[in-house]
Protein backbone atom coordinates (compact mmCIF):
# COMPACT_ATOMS: atom_id res chain seq x y z
CA UNK A 1 0.00 0.00 0.00
CA UNK A 2 2.81 2.35 0.90
CA UNK A 3 4.49 1.64 -2.43
CA UNK A 4 1.24 2.35 -4.31
CA UNK A 5 0.75 5.67 -2.49
CA UNK A 6 4.35 6.65 -3.11
CA UNK A 7 3.97 5.82 -6.81
CA UNK A 8 0.79 7.91 -7.05
CA UNK A 9 2.43 10.87 -5.32
CA UNK A 10 5.50 10.59 -7.53
CA UNK A 11 3.33 10.40 -10.66
CA UNK A 12 1.35 13.47 -9.62
CA UNK A 13 4.49 15.47 -8.87
CA UNK A 14 6.01 14.42 -12.19
CA UNK A 15 2.82 15.43 -14.03
CA UNK A 16 2.78 18.84 -12.36
CA UNK A 17 6.47 19.39 -13.15
CA UNK A 18 5.93 18.47 -16.79
CA UNK A 19 2.94 20.84 -16.93
CA UNK A 20 4.88 23.66 -15.23
CA UNK A 21 7.85 23.48 -17.60
CA UNK A 22 5.55 23.10 -20.61
CA UNK A 23 3.59 26.24 -19.68
CA UNK A 24 6.80 28.16 -18.91
CA UNK A 25 8.18 27.22 -22.33
CA UNK A 26 5.01 28.30 -24.16
CA UNK A 27 4.88 31.61 -22.29
CA UNK A 28 8.59 32.28 -22.96
CA UNK A 29 7.88 31.87 -26.69
CA UNK A 30 4.78 34.09 -26.38
CA UNK A 31 2.57 31.24 -27.56
CA UNK A 32 -0.84 30.27 -26.13
CA UNK A 33 -1.09 26.99 -24.26
CA UNK A 34 -3.21 24.69 -26.49
CA UNK A 35 -6.17 22.75 -25.04
CA UNK A 36 -4.35 19.52 -24.18
CA UNK A 37 -6.27 16.76 -22.35
CA UNK A 38 -3.94 16.13 -19.42
CA UNK A 39 -4.49 13.05 -17.23
CA UNK A 40 -6.88 13.68 -14.32
CA UNK A 41 -6.71 17.49 -14.52
CA UNK A 42 -7.68 17.43 -18.24
CA UNK A 43 -8.05 20.87 -19.87
CA UNK A 44 -8.05 22.97 -16.71
CA UNK A 45 -4.30 23.81 -16.90
CA UNK A 46 -4.67 25.22 -20.41
CA UNK A 47 -7.56 27.40 -19.28
CA UNK A 48 -5.78 28.63 -16.14
CA UNK A 49 -2.53 29.31 -18.03
CA UNK A 50 -4.37 31.54 -20.52
CA UNK A 51 -6.88 33.10 -18.14
CA UNK A 52 -5.38 36.60 -18.29
CA UNK A 53 -6.02 36.72 -22.06
CA UNK A 54 -9.03 34.41 -22.15
CA UNK A 55 -11.01 36.10 -24.92
CA UNK A 56 -8.10 36.32 -27.36
CA UNK A 57 -7.08 32.77 -26.44
CA UNK A 58 -10.57 31.45 -27.15
CA UNK A 59 -10.71 33.36 -30.43
CA UNK A 60 -7.31 31.99 -31.49
CA UNK A 61 -8.55 28.43 -30.90
CA UNK A 62 -12.04 28.82 -32.37
CA UNK A 63 -10.82 30.61 -35.49
CA UNK A 64 -7.92 28.22 -36.12
CA UNK A 65 -7.89 24.91 -37.94
CA UNK A 66 -9.49 23.38 -34.83
CA UNK A 67 -12.85 24.72 -36.00
CA UNK A 68 -15.55 27.08 -34.73
CA UNK A 69 -16.77 24.76 -31.96
CA UNK A 70 -14.70 23.17 -29.18
CA UNK A 71 -15.51 20.82 -26.33
CA UNK A 72 -13.64 21.11 -23.04
CA UNK A 73 -13.84 18.96 -19.92
CA UNK A 74 -12.97 19.88 -16.37
CA UNK A 75 -11.03 17.72 -13.90
CA UNK A 76 -12.08 14.09 -13.49
CA UNK A 77 -15.14 13.62 -11.25
CA UNK A 78 -16.08 17.32 -11.54
CA UNK A 79 -18.76 16.56 -14.16
CA UNK A 80 -17.81 19.82 -15.88
CA UNK A 81 -18.22 19.89 -19.67
CA UNK A 82 -18.14 23.07 -21.76
CA UNK A 83 -19.03 23.49 -25.41
CA UNK A 84 -17.61 26.75 -26.80
CA UNK A 85 -18.87 27.95 -30.18
CA UNK A 86 -18.86 30.92 -32.53
CA UNK A 87 -20.55 29.09 -35.41
CA UNK A 88 -23.47 31.31 -36.59
CA UNK A 89 -25.60 28.25 -37.44
CA UNK A 90 -25.10 26.95 -33.90
CA UNK A 91 -25.82 30.39 -32.46
CA UNK A 92 -29.09 30.63 -34.38
CA UNK A 93 -30.05 27.11 -33.22
CA UNK A 94 -29.28 27.96 -29.58
CA UNK A 95 -30.62 31.52 -29.36
CA UNK A 96 -33.13 32.19 -32.11
CA UNK A 97 -34.66 28.99 -33.53
CA UNK A 98 -37.58 26.87 -32.33
CA UNK A 99 -34.98 24.90 -30.32
CA UNK A 100 -34.06 27.87 -28.10
CA UNK A 101 -36.21 26.48 -25.28
CA UNK A 102 -33.76 23.59 -24.95
CA UNK A 103 -31.02 26.08 -24.06
CA UNK A 104 -32.07 28.01 -20.95
CA UNK A 105 -29.74 30.06 -18.77
CA UNK A 106 -29.98 27.27 -16.23
CA UNK A 107 -29.52 27.08 -12.45
CA UNK A 108 -25.72 27.21 -12.73
CA UNK A 109 -25.94 30.59 -14.46
CA UNK A 110 -28.21 31.90 -11.71
CA UNK A 111 -25.66 30.73 -9.12
CA UNK A 112 -22.76 32.36 -10.96
CA UNK A 113 -24.62 35.69 -11.06
CA UNK A 114 -26.26 35.37 -7.65
CA UNK A 115 -26.05 39.14 -7.12
CA UNK A 116 -29.03 39.43 -9.49
CA UNK A 117 -31.11 37.65 -6.86
CA UNK A 118 -33.69 36.07 -9.15
CA UNK A 119 -34.08 39.11 -11.40
CA UNK A 120 -34.97 38.91 -15.11
CA UNK A 121 -31.34 38.44 -16.15
CA UNK A 122 -31.04 34.96 -14.62
CA UNK A 123 -34.53 33.40 -14.63
CA UNK A 124 -36.02 31.04 -17.24
CA UNK A 125 -39.38 29.62 -18.26
CA UNK A 126 -42.70 31.09 -17.28
CA UNK A 127 -41.20 33.46 -14.73
CA UNK A 128 -38.92 34.95 -17.37
CA UNK A 129 -41.85 35.33 -19.78
CA UNK A 130 -43.84 37.26 -17.16
CA UNK A 131 -40.90 39.53 -16.34
CA UNK A 132 -40.09 40.09 -20.00
CA UNK A 133 -43.69 41.05 -20.78
CA UNK A 134 -43.57 43.66 -18.00
CA UNK A 135 -40.25 45.06 -19.18
CA UNK A 136 -41.38 45.22 -22.80
CA UNK A 137 -44.46 47.08 -21.60
CA UNK A 138 -42.64 49.92 -19.84
CA UNK A 139 -39.23 50.12 -21.57
CA UNK A 140 -40.96 51.62 -24.61
CA UNK A 141 -43.15 53.94 -22.54
CA UNK A 142 -42.68 57.38 -24.18
CA UNK A 143 -42.16 59.22 -20.89
CA UNK A 144 -39.42 56.80 -19.79
CA UNK A 145 -37.70 56.87 -23.19
CA UNK A 146 -37.80 60.69 -23.29
CA UNK A 147 -36.59 60.96 -19.70
CA UNK A 148 -33.61 58.66 -20.26
CA UNK A 149 -32.66 60.43 -23.50
CA UNK A 150 -32.80 63.87 -21.90
CA UNK A 151 -30.83 62.67 -18.85
CA UNK A 152 -28.06 61.47 -21.15
CA UNK A 153 -28.06 64.74 -23.12
CA UNK A 154 -27.95 66.86 -19.96
CA UNK A 155 -25.14 64.78 -18.44
CA UNK A 156 -23.07 65.09 -21.62
CA UNK A 157 -23.68 68.86 -21.81
CA UNK A 158 -23.14 69.67 -18.12
CA UNK A 159 -20.43 67.16 -17.18
CA UNK A 160 -18.68 65.35 -20.02
CA UNK A 161 -18.05 68.23 -22.42
CA UNK A 162 -16.82 70.64 -19.69
CA UNK A 163 -14.51 67.91 -18.34
CA UNK A 164 -13.01 67.33 -21.79
CA UNK A 165 -12.72 71.07 -22.41
CA UNK A 166 -10.88 71.50 -19.10
CA UNK A 167 -8.49 68.65 -19.92
CA UNK A 168 -7.88 70.09 -23.40
CA UNK A 169 -7.13 73.56 -21.99
CA UNK A 170 -4.69 72.14 -19.46
CA UNK A 171 -3.05 69.73 -21.92
CA UNK A 172 -4.02 66.91 -19.58
CA UNK A 173 -4.77 63.42 -20.95
CA UNK A 174 -8.11 61.81 -20.17
CA UNK A 175 -8.55 58.22 -18.99
CA UNK A 176 -11.55 57.46 -21.18
CA UNK A 177 -12.44 54.08 -19.69
CA UNK A 178 -13.01 55.66 -16.27
CA UNK A 179 -14.82 58.70 -17.69
CA UNK A 180 -17.17 56.58 -19.83
CA UNK A 181 -17.89 54.26 -16.91
CA UNK A 182 -18.75 57.16 -14.62
CA UNK A 183 -20.85 58.90 -17.25
CA UNK A 184 -22.96 55.85 -18.03
CA UNK A 185 -23.26 54.86 -14.38
CA UNK A 186 -24.84 58.26 -13.65
CA UNK A 187 -27.05 58.15 -16.75
CA UNK A 188 -28.25 54.64 -15.94
CA UNK A 189 -28.93 55.49 -12.29
CA UNK A 190 -31.02 58.47 -13.39
CA UNK A 191 -33.11 56.16 -15.57
CA UNK A 192 -33.41 53.47 -12.91
CA UNK A 193 -33.85 55.57 -9.75
CA UNK A 194 -34.46 59.12 -10.96
CA UNK A 195 -31.37 60.15 -8.94
CA UNK A 196 -27.95 61.32 -10.16
CA UNK A 197 -25.18 59.74 -8.01
CA UNK A 198 -22.70 62.34 -9.27
CA UNK A 199 -19.88 59.95 -10.17
CA UNK A 200 -19.04 62.30 -13.07
CA UNK A 201 -19.09 65.73 -11.42
CA UNK A 202 -20.75 68.80 -12.94
CA UNK A 203 -18.78 71.70 -14.34
CA UNK A 204 -17.48 74.06 -11.65
CA UNK A 205 -17.36 71.39 -8.95
CA UNK A 206 -14.28 69.89 -7.26
CA UNK A 207 -11.63 68.85 -9.83
CA UNK A 208 -11.08 65.47 -8.19
CA UNK A 209 -13.26 62.56 -9.22
CA UNK A 210 -15.41 61.30 -6.31
CA UNK A 211 -15.14 57.65 -5.20
CA UNK A 212 -17.08 55.28 -7.46
CA UNK A 213 -17.52 52.29 -5.16
CA UNK A 214 -20.68 50.90 -6.76
CA UNK A 215 -19.21 51.11 -10.28
CA UNK A 216 -16.09 49.29 -9.06
CA UNK A 217 -18.34 46.66 -7.45
CA UNK A 218 -19.98 45.96 -10.84
CA UNK A 219 -16.52 45.45 -12.34
CA UNK A 220 -15.71 42.94 -9.58
CA UNK A 221 -18.93 41.00 -10.23
CA UNK A 222 -18.06 40.65 -13.91
CA UNK A 223 -14.43 39.69 -13.28
CA UNK A 224 -15.24 36.98 -10.74
CA UNK A 225 -17.99 35.68 -13.04
CA UNK A 226 -15.34 34.53 -15.53
CA UNK A 227 -13.53 32.66 -12.75
CA UNK A 228 -16.81 30.96 -11.80
CA UNK A 229 -17.45 30.07 -15.45
CA UNK A 230 -14.19 28.21 -16.02
CA UNK A 231 -13.52 26.34 -12.76
CA UNK A 232 -15.66 23.54 -11.31
CA UNK A 233 -18.58 24.88 -9.25
CA UNK A 234 -17.43 22.87 -6.21
CA UNK A 235 -14.18 24.86 -6.18
CA UNK A 236 -15.64 28.35 -6.12
CA UNK A 237 -18.41 27.32 -3.75
CA UNK A 238 -15.80 26.03 -1.31
CA UNK A 239 -13.97 29.36 -1.62
CA UNK A 240 -17.26 31.16 -0.98
CA UNK A 241 -17.85 29.16 2.20
CA UNK A 242 -14.32 29.94 3.37
CA UNK A 243 -14.62 33.57 2.22
CA UNK A 244 -11.25 33.53 0.48
CA UNK A 245 -9.78 34.56 -2.88
CA UNK A 246 -12.08 36.03 -5.55
CA UNK A 247 -15.14 35.04 -3.51
CA UNK A 248 -14.11 37.35 -0.71
CA UNK A 249 -13.95 40.27 -3.17
CA UNK A 250 -17.30 39.25 -4.65
CA UNK A 251 -19.06 39.15 -1.26
CA UNK A 252 -17.86 42.69 -0.57
CA UNK A 253 -19.05 43.81 -4.03
CA UNK A 254 -22.51 42.32 -3.42
CA UNK A 255 -22.83 44.27 -0.19
CA UNK A 256 -21.79 47.51 -1.90
CA UNK A 257 -24.28 47.09 -4.76
CA UNK A 258 -27.25 46.22 -2.59
CA UNK A 259 -26.33 49.06 -0.23
CA UNK A 260 -26.16 51.44 -3.19
CA UNK A 261 -29.62 50.36 -4.36
CA UNK A 262 -31.04 50.98 -0.87
CA UNK A 263 -29.36 54.39 -0.70
CA UNK A 264 -30.70 55.44 -4.10
CA UNK A 265 -34.23 54.32 -3.22
CA UNK A 266 -34.08 56.30 0.02
CA UNK A 267 -32.73 59.39 -1.78
CA UNK A 268 -35.45 59.06 -4.37
CA UNK A 269 -38.13 58.86 -1.66
CA UNK A 270 -36.84 62.02 0.03
CA UNK A 271 -36.65 63.81 -3.30
CA UNK A 272 -40.28 62.93 -4.03
CA UNK A 273 -41.48 64.28 -0.67
CA UNK A 274 -39.54 67.56 -0.83
CA UNK A 275 -40.08 68.63 -4.45
CA UNK A 276 -43.04 70.90 -5.16
CA UNK A 277 -42.86 70.96 -8.95
CA UNK A 278 -44.68 68.51 -11.17
CA UNK A 279 -42.60 66.51 -13.63
CA UNK A 280 -43.52 64.12 -16.42
CA UNK A 281 -40.14 62.38 -16.02
CA UNK A 282 -40.36 58.67 -15.24
CA UNK A 283 -37.89 56.14 -13.87
CA UNK A 284 -37.86 52.35 -13.65
CA UNK A 285 -38.25 52.34 -9.87
CA UNK A 286 -41.54 54.22 -10.26
CA UNK A 287 -42.86 51.48 -12.47
CA UNK A 288 -42.03 48.71 -10.02
CA UNK A 289 -43.34 50.62 -7.01
CA UNK A 290 -46.65 51.14 -8.79
CA UNK A 291 -46.87 47.48 -9.81
CA UNK A 292 -49.56 45.61 -7.86
CA UNK A 293 -47.26 42.57 -7.84
CA UNK A 294 -45.09 41.62 -4.86
CA UNK A 295 -42.20 44.08 -5.37
CA UNK A 296 -43.43 46.46 -2.70
CA UNK A 297 -43.54 43.62 -0.17
CA UNK A 298 -40.25 41.95 -1.15
CA UNK A 299 -37.68 44.71 -0.88
CA UNK A 300 -34.77 42.29 -1.43
CA UNK A 301 -36.23 41.20 -4.77
CA UNK A 302 -36.88 44.82 -5.74
CA UNK A 303 -33.29 45.81 -4.94
CA UNK A 304 -31.95 42.86 -6.92
CA UNK A 305 -34.21 43.75 -9.85
CA UNK A 306 -32.92 47.32 -9.89
CA UNK A 307 -29.31 46.11 -9.70
CA UNK A 308 -30.12 44.04 -12.83
CA UNK A 309 -31.00 47.24 -14.67
CA UNK A 310 -27.97 49.12 -13.34
CA UNK A 311 -25.52 46.48 -14.56
CA UNK A 312 -27.27 45.96 -17.90
CA UNK A 313 -27.52 49.71 -18.58
CA UNK A 314 -24.06 50.79 -17.53
CA UNK A 315 -22.08 47.89 -18.97
CA UNK A 316 -23.59 47.92 -22.46
CA UNK A 317 -22.61 51.51 -23.25
CA UNK A 318 -19.91 52.20 -20.67
CA UNK A 319 -17.92 49.23 -21.97
CA UNK A 320 -18.15 49.92 -25.71
CA UNK A 321 -17.56 53.71 -25.68
CA UNK A 322 -13.82 53.49 -24.84
CA UNK A 323 -13.34 50.95 -27.66
CA UNK A 324 -15.28 53.26 -29.99
CA UNK A 325 -13.08 56.27 -29.18
CA UNK A 326 -9.94 54.13 -29.45
CA UNK A 327 -11.09 53.01 -32.90
CA UNK A 328 -11.68 56.63 -33.94
CA UNK A 329 -8.32 57.78 -32.59
CA UNK A 330 -6.62 55.24 -34.85
CA UNK A 331 -8.91 55.77 -37.87
CA UNK A 332 -9.17 59.50 -38.53
CA UNK A 333 -10.97 59.02 -41.86
CA UNK A 334 -13.94 57.66 -39.91
CA UNK A 335 -13.97 60.83 -37.79
CA UNK A 336 -14.18 62.89 -41.00
CA UNK A 337 -17.12 60.79 -42.21
CA UNK A 338 -19.03 61.28 -38.95
CA UNK A 339 -18.40 65.03 -38.98
CA UNK A 340 -19.57 65.32 -42.56
CA UNK A 341 -22.86 63.73 -41.55
CA UNK A 342 -23.15 65.98 -38.47
CA UNK A 343 -22.22 69.23 -40.24
CA UNK A 344 -25.70 70.37 -41.40
CA UNK A 345 -27.19 69.72 -37.96
CA UNK A 346 -24.28 71.45 -36.20
CA UNK A 347 -24.56 74.53 -38.42
CA UNK A 348 -28.27 74.89 -37.64
CA UNK A 349 -27.69 74.32 -33.90
CA UNK A 350 -24.84 76.86 -33.77
CA UNK A 351 -26.91 79.49 -35.64
CA UNK A 352 -29.83 79.02 -33.27
CA UNK A 353 -27.47 79.29 -30.30
CA UNK A 354 -25.99 82.56 -31.57
CA UNK A 355 -29.45 83.98 -32.16
CA UNK A 356 -30.11 83.46 -28.46
CA UNK A 357 -26.97 85.47 -27.64
CA UNK A 358 -24.83 82.50 -26.62
CA UNK A 359 -21.05 82.39 -27.00
CA UNK A 360 -20.12 81.57 -30.59
CA UNK A 361 -17.36 79.27 -29.35
CA UNK A 362 -19.62 77.23 -27.07
CA UNK A 363 -19.82 73.48 -27.55
CA UNK A 364 -22.48 72.22 -29.96
CA UNK A 365 -24.99 69.75 -28.53
CA UNK A 366 -27.07 67.37 -30.61
CA UNK A 367 -30.59 66.42 -29.61
CA UNK A 368 -31.49 62.70 -29.63
CA UNK A 369 -33.95 63.28 -32.48
CA UNK A 370 -31.15 64.95 -34.48
CA UNK A 371 -28.90 61.89 -34.41
CA UNK A 372 -31.59 59.26 -34.86
CA UNK A 373 -31.45 59.18 -38.70
CA UNK A 374 -27.63 59.35 -38.97
CA UNK A 375 -26.58 56.08 -40.60
CA UNK A 376 -22.80 56.55 -40.80
CA UNK A 377 -22.59 57.41 -37.10
CA UNK A 378 -24.64 54.30 -36.31
CA UNK A 379 -22.45 52.20 -38.61
CA UNK A 380 -19.34 53.42 -36.75
CA UNK A 381 -20.90 52.39 -33.43
CA UNK A 382 -22.05 49.02 -34.77
CA UNK A 383 -18.54 48.35 -36.06
CA UNK A 384 -17.15 48.96 -32.56
CA UNK A 385 -19.81 46.62 -31.15
CA UNK A 386 -18.82 43.96 -33.70
CA UNK A 387 -15.16 43.95 -32.73
CA UNK A 388 -15.69 44.69 -29.04
CA UNK A 389 -19.09 43.31 -27.91
CA UNK A 390 -19.85 44.47 -24.34
CA UNK A 391 -20.76 40.89 -23.35
CA UNK A 392 -17.89 38.78 -24.65
CA UNK A 393 -19.65 35.45 -24.16
CA UNK A 394 -23.20 34.22 -23.57
CA UNK A 395 -23.72 31.15 -21.38
CA UNK A 396 -26.51 28.60 -21.85
CA UNK A 397 -27.27 25.18 -20.37
CA UNK A 398 -28.41 22.13 -22.35
CA UNK A 399 -31.76 20.82 -21.07
CA UNK A 400 -31.95 17.69 -23.25
CA UNK A 401 -29.40 15.94 -25.48
CA UNK A 402 -29.22 17.44 -28.96
CA UNK A 403 -27.04 17.66 -32.06
CA UNK A 404 -25.89 21.14 -33.11
CA UNK A 405 -25.91 22.14 -36.78
CA UNK A 406 -22.11 21.82 -36.73
CA UNK A 407 -22.56 18.11 -35.95
CA UNK A 408 -21.39 18.38 -32.33
CA UNK A 409 -23.45 16.36 -29.87
CA UNK A 410 -24.40 18.01 -26.59
CA UNK A 411 -25.75 16.33 -23.50
CA UNK A 412 -28.16 17.40 -20.78
CA UNK A 413 -26.29 19.47 -18.21
CA UNK A 414 -23.56 20.66 -20.60
CA UNK A 415 -22.72 24.36 -20.45
CA UNK A 416 -22.52 26.19 -23.79
CA UNK A 417 -20.51 29.37 -24.19
CA UNK A 418 -21.39 31.42 -27.27
CA UNK A 419 -18.20 33.43 -27.84
CA UNK A 420 -19.33 36.76 -29.30
CA UNK A 421 -15.79 38.16 -29.34
CA UNK A 422 -14.77 35.47 -31.83
CA UNK A 423 -17.90 35.95 -33.95
CA UNK A 424 -16.82 39.48 -34.88
CA UNK A 425 -13.54 38.09 -36.19
CA UNK A 426 -14.86 35.40 -38.55
CA UNK A 427 -13.67 35.75 -42.15
CA UNK A 428 -16.58 33.61 -43.36
CA UNK A 429 -19.05 36.23 -42.05
CA UNK A 430 -17.19 39.56 -42.27
CA UNK A 431 -14.57 39.00 -44.98
CA UNK A 432 -10.79 38.93 -45.02
CA UNK A 433 -10.61 42.40 -43.43
CA UNK A 434 -12.70 41.24 -40.45
CA UNK A 435 -10.12 42.46 -37.92
CA UNK A 436 -10.14 45.98 -39.37
CA UNK A 437 -12.38 48.75 -38.08
CA UNK A 438 -14.40 49.62 -41.20
CA UNK A 439 -17.90 51.15 -40.70
CA UNK A 440 -18.58 51.01 -44.46
CA UNK A 441 -19.24 47.27 -44.19
CA UNK A 442 -22.55 48.19 -42.51
CA UNK A 443 -23.73 50.44 -45.35
CA UNK A 444 -25.45 49.74 -48.64
CA UNK A 445 -26.58 51.98 -51.50
CA UNK A 446 -24.87 54.87 -53.24
CA UNK A 447 -23.19 57.74 -51.43
CA UNK A 448 -26.24 60.00 -51.62
CA UNK A 449 -28.73 57.49 -50.26
CA UNK A 450 -26.87 55.12 -47.99
CA UNK A 451 -28.79 52.78 -45.72
CA UNK A 452 -27.81 50.39 -42.97
CA UNK A 453 -27.22 46.88 -44.20
CA UNK A 454 -29.30 44.21 -42.47
CA UNK A 455 -27.17 41.69 -40.56
CA UNK A 456 -28.98 38.73 -38.93
CA UNK A 457 -28.72 38.74 -35.15
CA UNK A 458 -27.23 35.23 -35.15
CA UNK A 459 -24.26 36.70 -37.05
CA UNK A 460 -24.12 39.77 -34.81
CA UNK A 461 -25.59 38.96 -31.36
CA UNK A 462 -24.12 41.99 -29.55
CA UNK A 463 -27.67 42.67 -28.29
CA UNK A 464 -28.44 38.93 -28.02
CA UNK A 465 -30.82 37.22 -30.44
CA UNK A 466 -34.23 35.56 -30.52
CA UNK A 467 -36.72 35.95 -27.64
CA UNK A 468 -34.04 37.31 -25.29
CA UNK A 469 -33.03 40.16 -27.59
CA UNK A 470 -32.08 43.16 -25.43
CA UNK A 471 -35.26 45.21 -24.83
CA UNK A 472 -33.21 48.37 -24.31
CA UNK A 473 -31.37 48.22 -27.66
CA UNK A 474 -33.07 51.32 -29.04
CA UNK A 475 -32.38 53.37 -25.91
CA UNK A 476 -28.76 52.19 -25.87
CA UNK A 477 -28.22 53.28 -29.48
CA UNK A 478 -29.80 56.68 -28.75
CA UNK A 479 -27.53 57.27 -25.76
CA UNK A 480 -24.40 56.11 -27.61
CA UNK A 481 -25.18 58.44 -30.52
CA UNK A 482 -25.72 61.36 -28.12
CA UNK A 483 -22.32 60.85 -26.49
CA UNK A 484 -20.46 60.06 -29.71
CA UNK A 485 -21.85 63.02 -31.71
CA UNK A 486 -21.03 65.57 -28.99
CA UNK A 487 -17.46 64.36 -28.48
CA UNK A 488 -16.59 63.81 -32.14
CA UNK A 489 -17.91 67.20 -33.26
CA UNK A 490 -16.40 69.29 -30.46
CA UNK A 491 -13.02 67.57 -29.92
CA UNK A 492 -10.12 65.94 -31.70
CA UNK A 493 -8.88 62.83 -29.88
CA UNK A 494 -5.69 60.83 -30.22
CA UNK A 495 -3.96 58.11 -28.22
CA UNK A 496 -1.92 59.84 -25.50
CA UNK A 497 0.63 57.13 -24.74
CA UNK A 498 2.40 55.62 -27.72
CA UNK A 499 2.35 51.84 -27.54
CA UNK A 500 0.01 51.58 -24.55
CA UNK A 501 -1.39 48.06 -24.22
CA UNK A 502 -5.05 48.31 -25.23
CA UNK A 503 -6.53 44.88 -24.57
CA UNK A 504 -9.51 43.26 -22.82
CA UNK A 505 -9.35 42.33 -19.19
CA UNK A 506 -10.52 39.01 -17.75
CA UNK A 507 -14.18 39.85 -17.28
CA UNK A 508 -17.62 38.77 -18.47
CA UNK A 509 -17.80 42.22 -20.05
CA UNK A 510 -15.14 43.42 -22.47
CA UNK A 511 -13.60 46.14 -20.31
CA UNK A 512 -10.20 47.55 -21.22
CA UNK A 513 -7.52 46.03 -19.03
CA UNK A 514 -5.31 49.09 -18.61
CA UNK A 515 -7.74 51.85 -19.42
CA UNK A 516 -7.33 54.27 -22.34
CA UNK A 517 -5.32 57.48 -22.11
CA UNK A 518 -6.45 59.96 -24.78
CA UNK A 519 -5.30 63.46 -25.68
CA UNK A 520 -8.20 65.79 -26.38
CA UNK A 521 -8.06 69.07 -28.27
CA UNK A 522 -10.99 71.44 -28.51
CA UNK A 523 -11.91 72.17 -32.11
CA UNK A 524 -12.16 75.79 -33.19
CA UNK A 525 -14.93 77.04 -35.50
CA UNK A 526 -16.82 73.82 -34.85
CA UNK A 527 -19.89 75.32 -36.50
CA UNK A 528 -18.04 75.73 -39.82
CA UNK A 529 -18.62 73.20 -42.62
CA UNK A 530 -16.30 70.19 -42.59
Amino acid sequence: MALAEAAMISSTILLLLVFYFYVAYRISKNRPVPPIEWPIIRMLPSVVANLSKMHDYAAALLLSELGNTLTARGPASSGMRLVITCDPANVRHILASSSHGNYPKGPEFAEIFDVFGGGFFTVDGERWRRERAKIDGFIREPRLVASMASSCRDKVRDCLLPLLASAAGAGRPVEMRDVASRLMFDVTAMGVFGVDPGYLPVSGGPPEMPPAHAAAAIDTVMEVAVFRHVVPASWWKAMRRLNVGPERRLAAAHAVLLGFASEMMETRKKKATTTTTHSDAMDITSYYLSDPDHYNADQNLLRAMLVNFMIAGRDTIGTVLPWFFYSLATNQHVVAGIRQELAPIAAAAAAASRSRGNDAGAAVMFEPDDTKPLVYLQAALLEALRLYPPVAMERKTVAAADVLPSGHRVWAGDAILVHLYSMGRMESVWGEDCREYRPDRWLTGDGGQQKLRHVPSHNFPAFNAGPRMCPGKSIAMTEMKTVAAAVVWNFDVEVAVEGQAVEPTMSATLRMKNGLMLKVKKRTYVDAPV
